[in-house]
């Protein structure tokens, strides 16, 4: 036997080994979590189990006893019986990310949903990101553009600005989300769709890929109906593409709809694991999960890139003090609630600007348009606080000067903040209309 075929038997005889290191059977099969044969693998890793049928089913490890590896699946399958095979198939530290992504849609591990071939993908990024010194962090110096006049000018965002989209159901967030969408001046889109209605996400994506920037849009899509290791891993992936974009030094727009889907799919594995529910039946990691995820955002350490993001929070039964909406708010730089009554009396999009802050606006504006917006919102408080008042016809124009103001203001008010969901309104034109209201 020559060198050449010793030296490939030692190479087969090697993988062969690490095969059956890296393998093992399942013991036993509860719910959603299988219990096999310890082997080494980290946590996240993804590995195959060949079912009763033969379909090779994907799993990812996500804890550990003294006896198992726990794996969750992430495709149903009802053939997986004790003693099924299981085997690594990869670590699943890093994603295929490049410009390649611009214009497509894709799931969580990066396969097209859009019918359409994928190209070779040469750069990688590690799927929980890499950790930034916090000291190194660029100041946030400019405004962003979003093409909606109530953010442009009253709610002002800054490039690598942090913010959340509180809102009940039905109250126009979708809408909301494709305009900034659309009509942003960022350099790069990053949109995910984590836990919505399959019809939903089929909506939206044509809405986005029929404009003329879709060439700058990238989504990933993970249905209700998936696995929720799917859903958790999406928003991994989605923040890891914002943040291979950010280290080309582009400035980029991550919209994540939604933090709260997130947040259940983290409380239903917690709770498969035997986690202990707390507040509303979340475990500690839920609450642990928010700000790993948030705090990924932002400015850059080490150039001028930035990743400005908006995560959509759904308040149940329009409730604001969730656990998830508390959590996410003491960590994000601003909020935007989206109000029912708005919503009701036809006011699109149908933010609360009362209840509505952010918290970098008065870094990125001038004294001018502060003053505007100080007086906006004076405004609309003293309106809303006393509409049942005027309704009833218990006030009498001249009582109170400030009322008044308000009272004559309002129609001024309603035209500003109501804005078609076709139209865009870039930054100066409503910085402009918004000192125009106070001349």
């Amino acid at each position: 036997m020559n060198f050449e075929t010793k030296l490939l038997d030692n190479i087969s005889e090697i993988k062969r080994r690490k095969l059956i290191v890296s393998s093992g059977r399942v013991n036993r099969f509860d719910g959603n979590v299988l219990y096999c044969d310890p082997f080494p693998a980290p946590i996240g890793s993804l590995c195959i189990v060949k079912d009763q049928m033969g379909k090779e089913i994907l799993a990812e490890i996500v804890s550990f006893d003294q006896n198992h590896n726990m794996l969750a699946i992430l495709e149903p399958s009802s053939h997986i019986v004790t003693g099924c095979e299981v085997w690594l198939h990869d670590d699943g530290r890093f994603i295929d990310v490049d410009d390649t992504l611009l214009g497509r849609v894709t799931d969580a591990f990066g396969k097209p949903l859009d019918d359409k071939p994928l190209e070779t993908i040469n750069n990688k990024w590690p799927l929980m990101g890499k950790v930034m010194n916090p000291l190194k962090r660029s100041l946030i110096k400019k405004p962003l553009d979003v093409g909606v006049r109530i953010i442009n000018s009253l709610l002002t965002v800054g490039q690598g600005q942090r913010l959340g989209i509180i809102a009940g159901s039905g109250v126009g967030k979708s809408v909301l989300l494709g305009m900034m969408s659309k009509y942003t001046d960022a350099d790069v889109v990053v949109i995910a769709l984590i836990g919505e209605r399959a019809r939903e996400v089929g909506a939206m994506v044509n809405e986005l890929f029929n404009d003329e920037t879709a060439k700058k849009i990238t989504v990933v899509a993970v249905p209700a109906d998936r696995s929720p290791l799917m859903r958790i891993r999406a928003a991994n992936r989605a923040t890891a593409i914002a943040e291979y974009f950010r280290d080309q030094n582009l400035n980029v727009l991550l919209i994540m709809d939604s933090l709260t889907r997130i947040a259940h799919a983290k409380r239903e594995i917690g709770l498969s694991l035997g986690e202990t529910a707390t507040s509303k039946g979340y475990p500690a990691s839920v609450i642990s999960m928010i700000p790993n995820l948030i705090e990924r955002t932002g400015t850059s350490d080490k150039g001028e890139g930035s990743i400005t993001s908006f995560y959509t929070i759904l308040a149940d039964g329009d409730d604001n003090n969730d656990p998830v909406v508390d959590t996410a708010r003491a960590i994000l730089d601003g909020h935007i609630v989206l109000s029912r009554s708005n919503a009701q009396m036809g006011i699109y999009p149908a933010v609360d600007i009362s209840h509505s802050i952010s918290r970098v606006m008065n870094d990125l504006v001038s004294s001018e348009h502060s003053n505007a917006t100080k007086l906006f919102r004076k405004h609309v408080s003293n309106y809303i606080e006393n509409k049942d008042l005027l309704l009833m016809g218990g006030y009498s124009q001249g009582q109170d000067k400030d009322l008044d103001d308000a009272i004559l203001m309002w129609p001024k008010l309603i035209d500003f903040i109501s804005q078609p969901h076709d139209q865009k309104a870039d930054f100066e034109s409503s910085k402009n209309q918004l000192l125009q209201l106070y001349k």
